[in-house]
């Protein structure tokens, strides 16, 4: 059977990126999407629908509604701000071509935009409670802080279940940075070794440094439209195949139960189901990954390595460039940039026009793209690809 496309991507478009203050969240997502609208040929006026992401940290001030005004965008069809955590990204381009498919609109930009580098470095943004027991305020009176304590339990966990090491999480480390060094946009893109990794210093256990995203100030857009008006768009179309979402709420961290699974394999089966693929069929990922662990563990549940499997899959080099499954080809969120969703999806985009330059995969026919929220909380992804049709 043939599979046709839900929707399309025609433009992408970035602000200024980094780690000194550029101006507000409000400003780089006017910016972003001013940028997404020119590189997709397209006038404000054949705009008719908004989706606004920001930061779940972030004040809604920061980038509100009032976004169309400063825009001058009018008569919309589609308007909102859309909030699951840092599967929000992803989620903005589902309901884009959704309300496409459904007529509310035909060209829906996509925008997420924060600001969490100040002056004094950008620690003091997510040094906060992350609630996970449910007792009120447990968290930060046992200076529990930050996504990094959170997420260090979960890789405990599967360290524990499947023997997955130190140097595993090290090795995903490494291969993020080697496809950073290959692209210009990224922010670390000095060589690392192993050795430097282990080196550097321990945040919580088991992760260091290394380990954990790498933010930044900046904003990206997304226009998000009808598969024959991206035909005719500057740009070789971006074809939405597949989507998916699963939410199972806070399990497979505490002793609660047994299980080690997220959302992201129910959202994996939706994805592939409604392209009509199987995992076997992906041949690059994008994932979110705020920390080296969820990388590791997004390969086994997206079905892409059995569960355990996938720490030595990529100390094996699988996912490296010169890999046989190519992942975060710009460096991810540990060496490119961490702008939660929209650095895997602006990269797939990347990818899927052919664009990657150096760092452009061999083969880009059917991308996997991430998203993930809360302490795996939330997920959602899509399947890309430059093809109009999936056989």
């Amino acid at each position: 059977m043939r599979h046709k496309p839900i929707a399309a991507i025609a433009g992408l478009g970035f602000s200024e990126l980094s780690r000194k203050p550029i101006g507000t969240s409000r400003e780089l997502a006017a910016a972003a999407v001013e940028a997404a609208i020119a590189d997709a040929g397209l006038k404000k006026t054949d705009i008719d629908g908004l989706l606004i992401n920001r930061s779940p940290i972030a004040d809604p001030d920061e980038v509100p509604l009032r976004l169309q005004n400063d825009l001058q965008l009018r008569n919309l069809g589609l308007l909102a701000a859309i909030d699951s955590e840092g599967s929000s990204a992803v989620q903005m381009v589902q309901y884009a071509a959704m309300a496409i498919r459904q007529g509310m609109a035909k060209s829906v930009v996509c925008v997420f935009s924060d600001t969490p580098v100040k002056a004094s470095g950008g620690g003091d943004s997510f040094a906060i409670a992350m609630p996970l027991t449910g007792v009120e305020g447990w968290e930060r009176q046992q200076g529990f802080l930050g996504a990094s304590a959170a997420y260090a339990l979960a890789a405990r966990k599967h360290m524990a279940r499947y023997g997955t090491t130190q140097h595993q999480l090290g090795a995903y480390a490494v291969s993020c940075r080697k496809w950073a060094a290959l692209n210009p946009q990224a922010f670390l893109r000095k060589p690392l070794s192993i050795g430097d990794y282990l080196a550097s210093p321990m945040i919580v256990a088991p992760f260091r440094i290394l380990d954990c995203c790498y933010p930044v100030n900046g904003a990206v857009a997304i226009i998000v439209t009808s598969v024959r008006c991206a035909v005719n768009g500057p740009h070789a179309p971006v074809y939405i195949h597949g989507m998916g979402q699963g939410h199972r709420g806070r399990s497979g961290l505490h002793g609660d139960d047994d299980e080690l699974g997220s959302g992201a394999q129910q959202a994996a089966r939706m994805a592939y189901k409604s392209a009509g693929v199987v995992a076997a069929d992906v041949t690059a990922c994008q994932f979110y990954d705020a920390f080296s662990y969820v990388g590791i563990l997004a390969l086994e549940e997206y079905g892409l390595c059995k569960p355990g499997e996938a720490g030595s899959y990529v100390a094996d080099g699988h996912t490296a460039p010169g890999g046989t499954l190519p992942v975060n080809t710009g460096g991810g969120h540990l060496s490119g940039f961490y702008l939660q969703g929209v650095t895997p999806l602006s990269e797939g985009v990347i990818q899927v026009r052919g664009a990657g330059g150096e760092r452009q995969v061999v083969n880009n026919d059917l991308l996997l793209v991430t998203g993930s929220g809360g302490c795996l909380d939330y997920h959602s992804c899509v399947l890309l690809s430059p093809h109009a049709a999936l056989h």
